[in-house]
This record gives C-alpha cells, structure tokens and sequence, in this order.
C-alpha cells in the first residue's frame, strides 16, 4: 500500500508543478499579447499622424511655393513658352540617320 501512495504523491506534485507551469506560461503570453497591442495602437496612432502630415505636405499650394522658393521655378506663360516646329527636311526619310 505504501508504494501505491508513494507513487501517487509523485504523480501528484508531478502535475502540481506542471499545472504551476502552465499557468506562468499563459500569464507571461498575455502579458506578451497585451504589450504588443499596446504597440500596435501606437504604430496606428504615428501612421494615422504621418498620413495627416502627408497630406498636409502635398496641397498644391505648398506644393507650388516650394517649387518657387527652393527649385527656382516659375510658371509657364506664353511670353517664356518657346514651341518647337517640325520641318519637312527633318521629316524626310534618313534625315535622322
């Protein structure tokens, strides 16, 4: 009878300790979960910011002065407009070559 509680006892704090196992391991992967969802409204609010800032940064109005004030740029009017004509002699076969 002795061995038979004997082996009991070992199955029981076999599974005691298992069961303690179990538990800190789905503790410490909610825990895991939680902190990256935690991040994930964190990278969502930044995304949300920098689309906003994006589309703030390409209204045609910035768009424009920035291509006036830093690339020197100006409008097209016809007064600065030079057209290009296509000639006949151009046009003619192995003239391109």
């Amino acid at each position: 009878m002795t061995r038979v509680h004997v082996v009991l006892l070992i199955m029981l704090i076999s599974s005691s300790l298992y069961l303690v196992r179990v538990s800190y391991d789905g503790r410490r992967l909610f825990a895991e979960l939680d902190r990256a969802q935690g991040e994930e409204r964190q990278l969502d609010t930044e995304f949300e910011r920098l689309k906003a800032e994006k589309q703030s940064q390409a209204t045609p109005l910035r768009v424009e002065k920035t291509a006036r004030e830093k690339l020197a740029m100006r409008a097209a009017t016809p007064a600065i407009t030079q057209y290009v004509t296509f000639s006949k002699a151009a046009s003619a076969p192995g003239a391109l070559q």
